[in-house]
């Protein structure tokens, strides 16, 4: 199952979303080594973790976290044209149809296939919310490996500036085209899933 959770006020305060900040403190922060804050010694928040961002969360059957990322608008500031700009040769794309992808994160705790399967489930996902809210292009911040990845999957992706090596990590800044054909872009390379996004009810939010 896919989930769409987007306008939570203080979000990391919301019970059903604290799976996701919890699974980010241990890819970014223990895997990866990230400086970022951390709160309450579980959960990674940064400043852009507010009531604008918008998160898609995939779910294990049991109901536990599997894999998500979050999408920031890019008419406010964002990671990009706020901490990266030196990584586009011009200024970033930005607009109330263009999203910036961020903290795109695979629970460690799944194995090699189903971690495969989530990033897939995901990617999915980000194509469909795209398609159903009138979004054209994705752009995103990658390290070089995640970044390769992202090119090849067959969808229309550039790089929008040379690669930097930035605090000892070689990073690359990228933008993503979508368009009707990209979900048949995607299946060519065994990469979509077809499924509804669910959205989150907020009932209890806070």
């Amino acid at each position: 199952m896919v989930t769409l959770a987007d306008s939570v006020p203080n979000p990391v305060r919301y019970p059903p979303l604290q799976g996701m900040f919890e699974a980010r403190k241990h890819v970014f922060v223990d895997l990866l080594k990230w400086d970022v804050p951390i709160l309450e010694g579980r959960f990674e928040v940064d400043q852009f973790d507010d009531e604008h961002a918008a998160y898609l969360i995939v779910a294990c059957e049991d109901g536990r976290h599997a894999g998500s990322a979050r999408l920031l608008k890019t008419t406010r500031p964002h990671i990009l044209d706020s901490l990266f700009p030196e990584l586009c040769a011009s200024p970033p794309p930005s607009g109330p149809d263009v999203l910036e992808i961020t903290r795109f994160c695979l629970g460690r705790e799944q194995s090699a296939g189903d971690r495969l399967e989530t990033r897939n489930s995901l990617v999915s996902a980000l194509v469909r919310y795209a398609l159903e809210n009138g979004v054209t292009t994705f752009t995103g911040v990658a390290e070089m490996g995640w970044f390769q990845q992202i090119l090849a999957f067959g969808w229309r992706c550039w790089p929008l500036g040379l690669p930097r090596i930035v605090d000892g990590k070689m990073l690359g800044a990228l933008r993503i085209d979508i368009s009707p054909d990209t979900p048949a872009l995607l299946a060519a390379n065994g990469i979509y899933r077809p499924a509804p996004l669910e959205r989150l009810r907020l009932l209890q939010a806070a």
